[in-house]
């Protein structure tokens, strides 16, 4: 921007609201990357301290350090991690632009708030799964970190050593660990058991994962019939499969987690309840002392006993529901998030550098929830 030029956006970052949220929506690498291409940034003092960043760090990148107030008071564009709470969106000025992860299914009422508040709300999840939009899919950024964290919250669960180790006193057994799902968690959760040194098996309703699952030396598990093979569509998506294959697989998965130490499920449907996957009775054949992490714990979880941020004991199996994972991992959550934003940045603002979303875009269009007033996206219903 030429000195004295005032067209540039304005940008704001605030402590987030929701509850247990440690990360934070810029870096001080991300504020470069902006103030670089001509944005101004205000963040909230303090908004950065769980994520370990320090407001004099955003400072010295570029940013001003400001109170709640005149951060909002000054911002066009809103860079969140989750949504806001109703005071907090109650303050935004209307025609302002709010971007994060802002779960609309969690709360039906959130789009319709965004709408009369007149903010023009972009929910990151809704970000088009193509080529051009990778580099700002906030989901698998964030997924990829949950998969890690799952893995490394089960090891300090487990009351033994993942790896098999060979002593003068005797051999340890290496932990056997079964991942359900093998999308971005899952495949990260298979890579870092691993390299932990567990024996890894998993499964998934997509016949292409089974060479994902390979390449990470695990073993697959599935029913592979003639329907499996047929399992998937032109697009990569799973088909609804017949009862009679339902059953035949839920019976080899039942009998395969009975011999499992480490279990971690990773499925879940955009807008819907997390599938049930294991059930109270699948619990009770596990051996004592192994572990269940269920990352689908926010949409009322894989398991039948899974409990929102609790750790339940059945039978001497734990089930951990952990609903946000990437939190704690703050510091590189939020790398990682921000720099989805900046990879954003160029179709929320015009060729003079203001504030002027290109909303014909693709991936604007998929990720807009709300605009001008008015609840737009297709999965609202209307």
């Amino acid at each position: 921007m030429r000195a004295g030029q005032d067209v540039i956006m304005r940008i704001a970052v605030l402590t987030e609201t929701y509850p247990g949220e440690a990360r934070v929506a810029a870096t001080p690498d991300s504020v470069k990357a902006l103030v670089k291409a001509g944005a101004s940034i205000s963040i909230e003092k303090g908004a950065g301290l769980s994520a370990s960043v320090t407001d004099g760090a955003f400072e010295a990148a570029g940013a001003k350090c400001v109170t709640r107030a005149a951060a909002i008071k000054d911002g066009q564009l809103f860079l969140t991690v989750r949504r806001p709470d109703a005071a907090t969106l109650a303050k935004l000025p209307k025609g302002a632009v709010l971007v994060g992860l802002l779960d609309p299914h969690g709360d039906k009422d959130f789009a319709k708030a965004c709408a009369e508040a007149g903010v023009n709300a972009l929910a990151m999840e809704y970000t088009p799964r193509i080529t051009r939009a990778q580099s700002m899919d906030a989901l698998s950024s964030q997924s990829n970190l949950a998969g890690y964290r799952a893995v490394i919250e089960a090891a300090g669960l487990y009351g033994r050593a993942f790896p098999m180790m060979m002593t003068a006193a005797g051999t340890v057994a290496a932990a056997k660990a079964f991942v359900m799902g093998a999308g971005v968690a899952g495949l990260q959760a298979i890579a870092t058991a691993r390299r932990l040194g567990a024996i890894v098996s998993a499964n998934d309703v997509r016949p292409a994962a089974k060479e994902q699952v390979g390449s990470l030396g695990a073993k697959f598990i599935a029913v592979e019939d003639e329907e499996f093979k047929a399992a998937e569509t032109a697009g990569g998506y799973a088909k609804e499969m017949s009862a009679e294959y339902k059953a035949k697989q839920a019976e080899l998965v039942a009998a395969h987690i009975a011999k499992q130490d480490i279990v971690v499920t990773t499925a879940l449907i955009p807008g819907r309840p997390a599938p049930r996957l294991i059930t109270k009775a699948m619990v009770e054949t596990m051996k004592p002392g192994s572990v269940i992490i269920d990352i689908a714990a926010a949409t009322g979880g894989n398991c039948e006993l899974t409990k929102a941020d609790e750790i339940v004991e059945h039978g001497g199996v734990k089930i951990a529901g952990f609903t946000n994972l990437p939190a704690r991992l703050a510091a590189d959550a939020s790398q990682l998030l921000a720099k989805n934003f900046v990879n954003l940045a160029p179709l929320l603002r015009g060729e003079d550098g203001a504030l002027s979303p290109q909303w014909e875009d693709e991936i604007i269009k998929g990720m807009t929830l709300t605009r001008d007033g008015a609840a737009v996206h297709p999965s609202l219903g209307g």
